[in-house]
């Protein structure tokens, strides 16, 4: 599978806000298509002071959500960690894993953001431009945007909101747990993300896709330790 470049990722932090300003607006804020047979999840891991990143895509059936592929890399980033930017170090080693994959799916939910970003332009989004696909961005903190508390029980939502735009969604993923934060990333909406994310139910407050990246990450740095 290959990626057809938007930029170069050698680049210092003025220049990367400048290329986060200048791809925003080719974000496509749409429904989800309905036919989702395939969906995958992204994660990276590192140590703090660390320049070692361990990044993860797990692809599962959907809504079966049986495990049908998965592939790890360790990589080592040379741009720094930079709130805001952490695209420009992290996309990059997902990327690689991306091209090892033997099955390309048809979603691509991130652990980080999509549009609830400052500049529009977080992780989720950034590599669905990248990649041309849709996918979704599930973080378990809030980067910008505020919002109601949601109802306790699984299912509940309520709208993010940033500079008075609807950015994402608090959502409640399972009865009195912590919510999840949805946004979208590239051809994909608020609502057909909570949607999706919902039916990704393994009975944790994280999603299975990005869980089971998360997993696989782990899995990653207890080999390398």
């Amino acid at each position: 599978m290959t990626n057809q470049p938007l930029h170069s990722w050698n680049v210092a932090p003025p220049e990367a806000i400048a290329i986060q300003r200048e791809l925003r607006d080719k974000v496509l804020l749409t429904p989800l298509d309905g036919d989702i047979q395939t969906i995958a999840g992204a994660d990276i891991s590192f140590n703090k002071y660390s320049d070692v990143l361990y990044a993860a895509i797990v692809v599962l059936s959907f809504p079966a959500l049986e495990t049908i592929d998965e592939v790890g890399v360790v990589a080592t980033s040379t741009f720094p960690y930079v709130p805001g930017l952490l695209s420009f170090r992290e996309a990059p080693p997902l990327l690689e894993a991306w091209k090892k994959l033997r099955t390309r799916p048809d979603l691509l939910v991130c652990d980080g953001q999509g549009i609830a970003h400052p500049r529009r332009l977080g992780i989720a989004s950034h590599i669905g431009l990248w990649l041309d696909v849709p996918t979704i961005g599930c973080a378990k903190s809030v980067l910008v945007g505020r919002f109601e508390e949601p109802g306790i029980e699984r299912g509940s939502w309520s709208p993010m909101l940033h500079r008075d735009e609807p950015i994402g969604a608090a959502l409640r993923t399972q009865n009195k747990v912590q919510p999840v934060y949805v946004s979208p990333g590239h051809k994909s909406d608020i609502e057909s993300a909570v949607n999706v994310l919902l039916t990704c139910d393994g009975g944790y407050r994280i999603p299975e896709p990005t869980r089971r990246a998360h997993l696989k990450v782990n899995q990653l740095r207890l080999a390398a330790s």
